[in-house]
């Protein structure tokens, strides 16, 4: 957003102006080639975490045929990882509003690519199920600190979609881990092990993280590191070609900020073209009174969609094979429904600054519902096909806004805490899941396990609509 000269000239002879915020200097501008190359750079991260947990689907139903690895030692496998992610979520949200961003984000990359790799050496069940635990560790981490990274650089306006652009590598990853799975992982008795190998890249990737992308501004802020963090938002006005602070483009009267560096200024209309987000006090914990109900709901959401989407997604390969599709038609069958993912992700991030998070995500959620229970009704390979993409297209698109959504609930003292909670609270119902669905099958069939997996969708849906709508808001300090 580069302000001409006779705007910042106009703007000097305002009488009611003001200086900006580091925070609002970010949100004012446009999307630019640095916020890129921070979204690709953690949309790699995120497309890894994606390959890690898809990979184990693939896993455990080859390991089912080449090891005859029973529904329930597939169960402890999948849910393990799920126990690491619960914990990984809460203490790497924790890490992260202490150490930084960016730090506690590549740690989480090093971890997991290491244990992943580790994995492809397992002997046994049990070895593969400590692993998996400290694979889940870092996975669990990853996810709602990148996204609270993403959140505060974007600009304001479009922050929603940005998050869920970033949320879209999911897909990109879930679909590179159907390809590893149905062309390296049902290759032979040991091309599980290979396609677990392929896991070490997110390990080497961490340095990138490390030393290729900025700490969050507001998170500098919080420890006193003034200086890093004013160096951070030039660099990304600098890529929006915004002079340094004190020349026209900002303005010719620019005043010296609170740690003596000059701050832009600019008209008053200009500072209220961005609502203020809803007014929290910094200090407040998340279940504090003013966060309390935004923060049960948020949790609700969570478990809900944790439980149907792992209980489908982690089972489906298995399940087919179950069906009397062999492990190379089954895999296929699931790449072809993973792809579904892409154009799910994109009516997302087009919707959310349309209609709005809350609605976005209702909506998504409520699709969900009616194609868990159209899945677990179709009985012919078309009808699999169309009800699985529908799943795919449905859920994934509501995931994307969940993670949009998170972050923008709590104010930044405690942001990185509140996502990883929620994303925490939600795992307990992925370890639960991959039980659950052994269950519900000799209770009443795949029908029943989709039927149950509606309802929890259609639950979601009712508590994502409770969650306050902050479209177009700047991010509470």
């Amino acid at each position: 957003m580069t302000m001409s000269s006779s705007t910042a000239s106009s703007q000097a002879q305002s009488p009611a102006r003001g200086p900006l915020t580091r925070s609002q200097r970010l949100d004012r501008l446009p999307f630019t080639r640095k916020h890129g190359k921070l979204l690709g750079a953690s949309g790699i991260g995120w497309a890894l975490d994606a390959m890690d947990v898809g990979l184990i689907s693939f896993v455990i139903a080859a390991l089912s045929v080449h090891w005859e690895l029973s529904k329930a030692d597939g169960s402890l496998i999948a849910s393990a990882g799920f126990a690491g992610m619960a914990i990984g979520a809460s203490v790497g949200g924790l890490l992260a509003d202490r150490i930084g961003r960016r730090s506690v984000f590549a740690l989480t990359l090093l971890v997991y690519g290491l244990a992943t790799g580790a994995s492809a050496l397992a002997m046994g069940v049990g070895a593969l199920i400590v692993l998996r635990f400290i694979v889940g560790l870092g996975l669990g981490a990853e996810l709602p600190v990148a996204s609270t990274l993403m959140s505060e650089f974007a600009p304001a306006r479009i922050r929603g979609r940005v998050i869920v652009w970033l949320e879209a590598f999911w897909a990109l990853g879930w679909i590179l881990a159907a390809v590893i799975g149905t062309f390296v992982a049902a290759s032979g008795p040991t091309g599980w092990r290979w396609a677990l190998a392929v896991g070490l890249v997110p390990a080497a990737y961490s340095l990138v993280i490390r030393w290729g992308t900025p700490e969050s501004v507001r998170f500098l802020e919080k420890q006193g590191r003034t200086e890093e963090a004013e160096r951070v938002v030039r660099s990304f006005e600098e890529s929006a070609g915004i002079d340094a602070p004190g020349s026209a483009e900002h303005g010719a009267d620019a005043a010296p900020g609170a740690t003596g560096e000059v701050e832009p200024r600019v008209a008053a209309d200009e500072v209220g073209a961005i609502p203020a987000a809803d007014q929290v006090d910094a200090t407040a914990g998340i279940w504090s009174k003013p966060l309390r109900a935004r923060t049960a709901g948020l949790w609700a959401v969570w478990f809900c969609i944790n439980l149907s989407y792992y209980g489908a997604f982690i089972w489906i390969p298995t399940l087919l094979v179950d069906r009397g599709f062999d492990l190379t038609r089954s895999f296929t069958f699931t790449l072809i429904i993973t792809l579904a993912q892409i154009p799910g992700y994109a009516a997302a991030a087009w919707l959310i600054e349309v209609l709005g998070r809350r609605w976005t995500l209702t909506v998504f959620l409520a699709g969900s519902a009616v194609a868990a229970t159209c899945y677990g009704l179709a009985d012919t390979e078309w009808t699999i096909i169309a009800a699985g993409c529908a799943l795919s297209f449905f859920n994934l698109g509501a995931w994307g806004a969940l993670y949009a959504i998170g972050p923008e609930l709590y104010p930044t003292r405690v942001r990185g805490t509140g996502t990883g909670a929620a994303a925490a609270f939600g795992r307990i119902a992925s370890m639960a899941a991959p039980f659950l669905v052994p269950v519900f099958l000799v209770a009443g069939g795949q029908v029943f396990v989709f039927a149950a997996f509606s309802l929890f969708f259609a639950l979601g849906a009712a508590a994502a609509f409770t969650l306050p709508e902050q479209r177009g808001k700047a991010l509470a300090e």
